[in-house]
């Protein structure tokens, strides 16, 4: 889905000041389109998605009587955003990752959810906006220096992806600096007004008891979000015991409403300043850590994890502390910081005997070397050692059910290094082993995520090492097993491309991208089958869907160039190998097409020094060593022409190829192995035929084989393949001169 170009920077609006209060009186003197929203994306009101919860939540129920279908195209990104939809939006998408208790979670998300979940908002808020017919519209988010990284993320996408004459976005902060993503998306396709103005004071704080809690009940209603300098004066000045008094009542108020996203920020933050934190403060942010790791809110789950280190004691409650352990680890993990989880896990060690921490831990550390670590740093060996370390506790376990659990978790983390130290029948064995393992020792309704991640590595390991149809075989029970999870079928339509079920392949690319968020490796696959299928049109439009959803995606931008200069389309390819250049200036299928465009345009010096360059980045590039032939050919240089087309021919047979050569060998007078490469062509389908037969005729006839020459002509005139096919008296007029030229 196309949304729209890139915008031109004025477009859209970023008002920096000092206070809330100044930029509203600066937004109240600027004339904005009809407002669609006005949200605050302030992280203390709900944490992740706190603006785009806001939004969601405000316009759903009128796009759910209006437009059901649109509601439920998007039903996963607007119940991670506004999990308060649930009851009027309900998941029909639902995976065994989305629906899996706590306690049997053992698949997250990757930090990539959110942006998939982000993609997904801006599409359903642009078509409902759409629908509508009332554009454009403004949506006005406030605080955006105070939001958390899901809303820097989403407004980062829909800056750069909407197009203002749609919904213009106007972005209201402080002054602060913001994440980097969304400073570089405002600085290009925003205008900023900043206002020096500063906030009037409408009087110092009065001094009675009264006024002062008055003002400081104020700025706990606003759940300390407030820039007013008095009431955080007020505030202050009260008692500690009276502040607690007020969070207390806040924090009750705002849970009778049930909200779940209040129980994300504002009520775990209010009960950790109330009279209980250690125990009301510590709950609530549980709640909220649990909900967050489950959902991928990867950087809330270090900010709640680290404010509950601060209320918890290893000495007095190690589980807890444990528990919150294991979940910024994962986050920290998720967001690749390896180090800082290495560090939990030492600093959890060292705190405690429990067996659970140095199991966990254990397998922790294993994942972090074979996985996580940079390429430079990733350790198999170290990786096994530690793994084992886990497997070994496991065993210890008395109950059978937690030792056959935990056995086969860790041993599948053990296959997963088997496989990077290059044994995949090892690990194929040890997958093989749990799921039958835990078929014979746990319930058949237990540990069904487990289960289905198990077959799903075991479809993986038979997809390299196993004949395809067992590959298929696997991945068609964990889809049986967890039928809304996007990445199996995308993963099976590999698995019938190899096997050349193109049909197959097709339907399980549109279910991957039916049943997930977008993300760009479905539509690039399924691009890229349909370029092998000679559809250009289909391979066009999810290459450049690809581009929409991630930009600096190089091969997009490789393939679609290709496709737009096959189509005919130079300058659009022109464009793509420019941008494609800006992220890698050594990509030699890049090169190799900016020479071919180069050599079109009539530039010959440029197309050489572009082809030149290809071969050096990549001396295999067969394309490239064609090319370079071609451009020799037109410049006369007939032997260097025909030792380039040699090497392209050395590393891709090819008929067009052939032909090309078959054209130099025949200028250069070289009729015998013209006529050899110009049968070759004749042996691939597809061919020009008539060509072919036109040009060995001629040299047939040179090479004094008048009968089959003759014979090539007449199969020519038949194929209508002369050079002047088309026009009928130029065509008749060369067949007769070769005629005359066989009397």
């Amino acid at each position: 889905m196309t949304i729209g170009s890139t915008t031109p920077p004025d477009h859209h609006l970023w008002i920096v000041g000092a206070t809330s209060a100044v930029r509203r009186r600066t937004l109240e003197g600027l004339e904005l389109p009809p407002l669609l929203a006005s949200v605050d994306a302030h992280r203390r009101l709900r944490g992740p998605y706190t603006a785009a919860g806001a939004l969601m939540r405000e316009i759903v129920p009128q796009a759910q009587a209006r437009w059901p279908e649109l509601v439920t195209r998007h039903d996963i990104e607007l119940l991670v955003a506004a999990p308060e939809l649930r009851a009027a939006v309900p998941a029909s998408r639902p995976t065994l990752t989305w629906s899996a208790s706590p306690e049997e979670r053992t698949r997250f998300y990757p930090a990539a959810h959110t942006l998939r979940v982000a993609h997904g908002l801006t599409e359903f808020l642009v078509e409902h906006v759409r629908r509508e017919g009332q554009t454009p519209r403004a949506l006005l988010v406030e605080n955006v220096d105070q939001a958390d990284a899901s809303d820097v993320e989403l407004l980062a996408v829909l800056l750069r992806r909407v197009a203002a004459d749609t919904l213009r976005v106007v972005v209201s902060s402080g002054a602060e600096d913001l994440r980097t993503e969304l400073s570089e998306a405002l600085g290009r396709y925003a205008r900023r007004l900043e206002i020096n103005e500063s906030s009037r004071r409408e009087g110092a704080a009065p001094n009675g008891g009264n006024a002062f809690s008055d003002l400081a009940g104020r700025y706990v209603a606003t759940d300390c979000t407030s820039d007013d300098p008095r009431l955080r004066e007020a505030y202050d000045a009260l008692p500690s015991p009276h502040r607690a008094a007020l969070h207390d009542a806040r924090a009750t108020e705002l849970e009778s409403r049930e909200e779940r996203s209040l129980s994300l920020a504002a009520i775990p933050f209010h009960r950790e300043r109330g009279s209980d934190p250690t125990g009301a403060g510590v709950e609530a942010l549980a709640t909220a850590l649990e909900h967050c790791v489950l959902m991928g809110f990867y950087d809330a789950v270090v900010d709640l994890g680290h404010r509950s280190f601060a209320l918890l004691d290893w000495r007095t409650q190690p589980e807890q502390c444990w528990l919150v352990t294991a979940k910024v680890a994962t986050a920290l993990t998720a967001l690749d910081r390896p180090d800082e989880a290495a560090d939990l896990y030492d600093m959890a060690c060292a705190a405690s005997a429990m067996p659970s921490v140095h199991l966990q831990s254990a397998y922790g550390r294993a994942m972090l070397y074979t996985r996580f670590y940079n390429r430079e740093r990733q350790d198999h060996l170290k990786a096994k050692s530690w793994i084992n370390t886990a497997i070994a506790l496991s065993a210890q376990f008395p109950d059978s059910e937690r030792r056959a659990f935990n056995l086969t978790f860790n041993e599948n983390g053990l296959a997963l290094i088997e496989m990077h130290l290059g044994d995949a029948q090892e690990a194929l064995r040890l997958v093989t082993d749990g799921l039958q393992r835990l078929d014979d020792e746990i319930g058949p309704d237990e540990q069904t995520l487990h289960r289905s991640v198990l077959r799903y590595n075991r479809a993986q390991l038979l997809a390299r090492i196993g004949p395809p149809h067992a590959a298929l075989d696997e991945y068609t029970k964990a889809i049986a097993a967890d039928p809304n999870h996007s990445e199996y079928y995308f993963e099976r339509a590999g698995v019938h491309r190899r096997i050349g079920d193109w049909e197959a392949a097709l339907s399980d690319y549109e279910a991957a991208t039916r049943l997930s968020p977008p993300y760009p490796e479905p539509y690039y696959n399924r691009a890229d089958l349909a370029l092998e299928l000679g559809d250009l049109d289909t391979a066009l439009a999810d290459f450049s869907y690809v581009l929409e959803l991630e930009p600096s995606f190089l091969d997009a931008y490789v393939n679609r160039a290709s496709v737009l200069y096959e189509l005919g389309e130079v300058e659009a390819a022109r464009r793509d190998v420019a941008a494609g250049l800006a992220l890698d200036p050594e990509q030699a299928h890049l090169l190799c097409l900016k020479g071919l465009i180069a050599h079109d345009d009539g530039r010959p010096v440029e197309a050489c020094e572009a082809l030149d360059a290809a071969l050096e980045r990549d001396p295999s590039l067969a394309a490239a060593w064609s090319n370079r032939g071609a451009l020799h050919f037109d410049e006369g240089e007939v032997d260097s022409a025909i030792a380039c087309l040699g090497r392209a021919l050395e590393l891709d047979q090819d008929s067009t190829v052939l032909s090309n050569r078959g054209l130099a060998y025949e200028s250069a007078g070289r009729w015998a192995e013209a006529v050899a490469d110009y049968t070759a062509a004749l042996g691939y389908d597809g061919a020009d035929r008539g060509e072919l037969h036109y040009r060995r005729g001629h040299c047939l006839l040179r090479y004094g084989d008048r009968d089959a020459a003759r014979l090539d002509f007449e199969e020519c005139a038949r194929a209508g393949g002369t050079p002047y096919a088309g026009d009928r008296r130029r065509e008749l007029e060369a067949l007769a001169v070769a005629r005359l030229e066989l009397l």
